[in-house]
């Protein structure tokens, strides 16, 4: 579905990223995880078009994403969630959800969030409530169902655990694996809750300083503390 090929590119002159390569298959839950400043964040801006490829290739669908920018890639079927600022602060719940859906004709944005909110029933319950008065936990969910209001082929998540307490991670990881299951959507996600993303992913890349310093199955590192370890020193 994703394929990225000796990808490079950076901010300004800085470049962040060496020839990385990755790919994420229809269905799978992929995890890109490492320390800070490793390149996580940068590869999903390059994939959504907020960033462009120095050099290197970036393929959806065996479409060519090389030069395209946000908006078009959200109507190829690609959505992103950033991490930190989750929702637009003042606005309501569903004014931000039909931002989610502003591509959408009228018709279509109304029945998607009816569907989307099916999973997550709190915020049916809340509207009309101004999403910056929501707690960390209920704010996440808004920005996780903004995202699948287009209906993506591919969501990408950015450090959803960001500032959440654990209690509230284990229920946004237990919602991102429910979405995995009942949608069929692909998930690419950067996260620095390891054990918790190694759980739901069903492969994984690590990152170190711009390169992939380690591609495989969740089971080698949750199996294996020392390699762990090694990635992230």
């Amino acid at each position: 579905m994703l394929q990225v090929e000796q990808l490079e590119t950076g901010y300004g002159k800085k470049q962040v990223l060496f020839g990385l390569s990755l790919e994420v298959r229809q269905g799978e839950t992929i995890a890109i995880i490492g320390p800070n400043g490793a390149g996580k964040s940068t590869v999903l801006k390059a994939v959504c078009g907020l960033i462009q490829p120095w050099k290197g290739q970036i393929r959806f669908e065996d479409q060519l994403l090389n030069g395209s920018t946000p908006a078009k890639n959200v109507r190829r079927g690609i959505t992103f969630a950033p991490q930190g600022n989750r929702v637009f602060p003042d606005m309501t719940v569903m004014e931000n959800l039909e931002i989610g859906g502003c591509q959408l004709p009228k018709h279509q944005l109304r029945t998607r969030i009816e569907q989307v909110v099916e999973m997550f029933p709190i915020l049916r319950e809340r509207p009309k409530q101004v999403a910056g008065k929501l707690s960390g936990g209920e704010q996440q969910m808004v920005a996780l169902a903004r995202a699948l209001i287009p209906k993506p082929r591919l969501l990408m998540l950015d450090e959803p655990s960001l500032g959440l307490s654990p209690g509230i991670i284990k229920d946004v990881f237990e919602r991102i694996e429910t979405i995995s299951h009942e949608t069929g959507i692909s998930i690419l996600i950067v996260e620095q809750k390891v054990r918790e993303v190694l759980n739901i992913c069903n492969r994984v890349y690590s990152l170190r300083l711009g390169r992939i310093a380690f591609e495989g199955q969740p089971e080698e590192l949750t199996g294996d503390k020392s390699k762990l370890k090694d990635l992230f020193l």
